[in-house]
Order: structure tokens, then sequence, then C-alpha cells
């Protein structure tokens, strides 16, 4: 592992201990720690970076796809195609830096998020309770998950699931959106009147993997939990519906998977975004695309085997029969 990263797991393995409320109060005056799901705070650690060190994106600037120049064909975006909005590319080159993108499609508020640790990319939409919640970066993990805060209530939420787990909005969920990760040719070829973020004004080395090798580790970066079953790598990459889980092995070994009501394809185009220095220059994973019997896009994420498990703790794991 890189230096900086063995750093800031020293940095974080050394603060861990002080996991509770009240070394956090001076930080979040206005979260409310009385009310929330974490049965263990020990569960709650720092990532390395301070509250807003990763700085969330609001509003970003857009190119047409024709414009880009900086892409390689192999680095993966996030695709929004979200009714008669136009189709936006969401870098992940950028995501990697800022992992929360508050951004609005077709008129309808939406946070882009991803975590690096556990590779889980999912778009939510930000309305809840007739008001619209704008995100920030805390710099704490759980389960190697990024912990993510509203600016509204402070509340904390849960990347991974979507779901408040510290303060005000503990227990509420956001609606998770039907978007994808894939190459940006792939993207580019299907939406060539599309647009894509532009790069974000911030001095940030913009295209490097900053965890280069990480998603050939054998350990996840931070997490202390249970290890998957069935053999299963912990950084083996998987993709979750709801609660069940196929790992990406079995998918892009049968190429089309139809099972509880969807069809999950694969499709070879995609560099990992975590294994070489540069991004683009990652192995080959693919790209997942998930459909219901209508042909609909479905919500889904792809994140690893050790997150799945950590976070749905009773989910099915659909192996091959």
């Amino acid at each position: 592992m890189r230096l900086a990263l063995a750093l800031a797991c020293a940095l974080a393995l050394a603060t861990a201990a002080a996991a509770e409320p009240e070394r956090w109060r001076a930080e979040w005056p206005r979260t409310d720690f009385s009310t929330t799901s974490v049965g263990d705070w020990s569960e709650i650690v720092s990532g390395g970076p301070p509250r807003d060190g990763i700085p969330a994106l609001s509003d970003p600037d857009f190119l047409p796809v024709a414009a880009e120049r900086r892409l390689s064909d192999r680095e993966p975006v996030i695709a929004v195609e979200l009714g008669d909005a136009a189709p936006r590319a969401y870098p992940i080159r950028y995501l990697m830096w800022h992992e929360i993108v508050n951004d609005t499609a077709g008129g309808l508020p939406i946070a882009v998020t991803y975590c690096p640790f556990c590779n889980s990319g999912l778009t939510f939409d930000r309305r809840l309770d007739g008001r619209t919640l704008t995100f920030g970066v805390s710099g704490k993990l759980r389960a190697s998950d990024m912990v993510m805060y509203d600016r509204e209530t402070e509340s904390w939420w849960q990347q991974a699931l979507g779901r408040g787990i510290v303060g005000e909005m503990t227990g509420r969920e956001l609606r998770l959106l039907p978007t994808w990760m894939e190459s940006w040719a792939q993207f580019r070829e299907r939406n060539p009147e599309g647009l894509v973020m532009a790069q974000p004004d911030w001095p940030r080395a913009y295209g490097r993997n900053p965890y280069a090798g990480y998603d050939g580790a054998a350990r996840p970066f931070l997490y202390s939990g249970e290890m998957p079953p069935h053999g299963i790598p912990a950084l083996a990459r998987v993709v979750r519906v709801g609660e069940r889980a196929w790992t990406f092995d079995r998918v892009r070994r049968e190429g089309e998977l139809r099972e509880a009501g969807v069809t999950i394809s694969w499709s070879e185009g995609q560099a990992s975004a975590l294994d070489a220095q540069s991004i683009g220059q990652g192995r080959e994973v693919g790209t997942i695309r998930v459909r219901d019997g209508r042909g609909r896009n479905v919500p889904h994420d792809v994140l690893f085997a050790f997150a799945f498990h950590a976070l749905f703790p009773q989910g099915e794991w659909m192996l091959p029969k």
C-alpha cells in the first residue's frame, strides 16, 4: 500500500480508540448524538481527513461529450440517465477526490456518491420530507464505508445504505436511483449528445489513483469485521440488488443471469479505478447492467464483498446452483 495510505491508516487507528460522541461534539455541535442506530460507537472511526477535508462538490460545470479530451476510453464514470434530462457522466477520476457531488438533473436534486474503500457508487434523490438535503463528507468510516452528513441537520448517513445512522435523520432512507458505473467509451457511444462533468477547480491529481493496488489487497482499509462467507475474497466485487449479492466472477463467467426478477449482464471495456496508479490503466473489470423484466434499469450497487457482508448481514449470496 502506498505511504500516504499507510500514514492515514496509522492516524485513523490512533484516533479509533477515542471514537465516542464526547470527542466529536466540538466538531459537530449541531448533531444529535442521543439519537442513533449505531450499537457500538467504536464502529465509527476516523478515515484520516477531518470533516470536509474531502471536499464534496455542488452544482458542477459540464461539457458536451464531444468536447471532453481528458478521459481515456476505459476510465469508469457513473452514468446518470433519468427521464427526459440530458444523460450525464460523472468521472470516477473526480469522485475519487471528492466522493460526493450534489447536483440537479432535469429538476431532480441528486447526490452522486463514491466510496473508494468499498467501491460503492450510488446516486440518491436528495429530497426528503419536503426539503432538499445537501451532503458533505464527514471524514468518518463505518465498516470502511463513507459516513456522509447533511448540512441541514448535520445528521450522519451510511453511504452504501443511503440511511441515516446518527442524529435527527436516524432511520430515514434516501431513494436510490437507477444509475450505474461504466467506461467513458461506453457512455460516449450511447450518448454522443450527452454531458460530462468538467474538471473541478481544485488542486488535485485528477486521473491518479491514490490507493494504487487497493483492490488487490488481502484486507480492507480500517475494517475489523468478519470476512465474507463461501471463500469469497474480501475485496472481490459483487453486484448488490436489494439484499442479494452476485459475485462479479459468476456474472462474468456466465455473461448474463436471470434470477430473482432481474437480468444481470456483463460486458468488457471498463478499468478498475483502484488498481493501477493511473485510473485509465487499471486492469479489466468490465461493466455490469441490471434490468427488470421490462428492460428498465434497476437500482443496484457494485461493491466489495466484505462491505456487503458487513452492511447486509442477513443478505442472500446468490451462488451458482
